[in-house]
């Protein structure tokens, strides 16, 4: 594939028009339109600059590697030092430009994840099985199996497992 053609999918899939990536770029729209149509040829460090806004760099770029598309149950990360009766499983590690967090977290009756405080981003969950409190800036909002919740995380936040039963999560953070 032409390097113009890589760059215009680049700039497509970040939803940006030619004129965007020329200003964040600090370079023309015609200079972006003759790069993309394989006119000119940027300089390695106009190059970079483009490609560091559109979220990758020159390793990536010019990598023929295909992107990991399954991610296996053995790859887990699991994270530790949580608080007592919680477990969480990174589901997809060494992703380059992900924009997404996803986990499993497991809570025994009782437990709760830590408190986080405000952060960007937002939040999602799917209750897997048994069922969750999700307190948001002191409120609590229940979701049993099944059920679903999100949220801006621009508030303190954590989880607790209200009921008898281990209860499953799957967490999906914006990064």
């Amino acid at each position: 594939m032409k390097l113009g053609t890589k760059i215009k999918r680049l700039r497509v899939a970040r939803n940006y028009t030619q004129e965007e990536l020329a200003d964040r770029c600090d370079l023309s729209r015609s200079f972006i339109s003759q790069l993309e149509s394989d006119k000119v040829s940027p300089s390695v460090e106009t190059l970079e600059r483009i490609l560091r806004v559109l979220g990758t760099d020159l390793q990536h770029f010019f990598s023929d590697e295909p992107k990991k598309i399954i991610f296996k149950k053995t790859e887990r990360v699991p994270m530790y030092e949580l608080p007592k009766g919680v477990k969480m499983e990174i589901l997809m590690d060494a992703i380059e430009d992900k924009e997404l967090d996803a986990k499993i977290v497991e809570l025994e009756p009782g437990a709760q994840t830590d408190q986080e405080d405000y952060h960007d981003g937002d939040e999602f969950g799917y209750v897997v099985e048994g069922s969750v409190d999700v307190y948001l800036d002191g409120k609590k909002y229940h979701a049993a199996e099944g059920d679903c919740f999100y949220y801006s995380a621009d508030c303190i936040h954590y989880l607790r497992n209200p009921g008898k039963e281990k209860a499953t999560v799957l967490w999906i953070q914006t990064v």
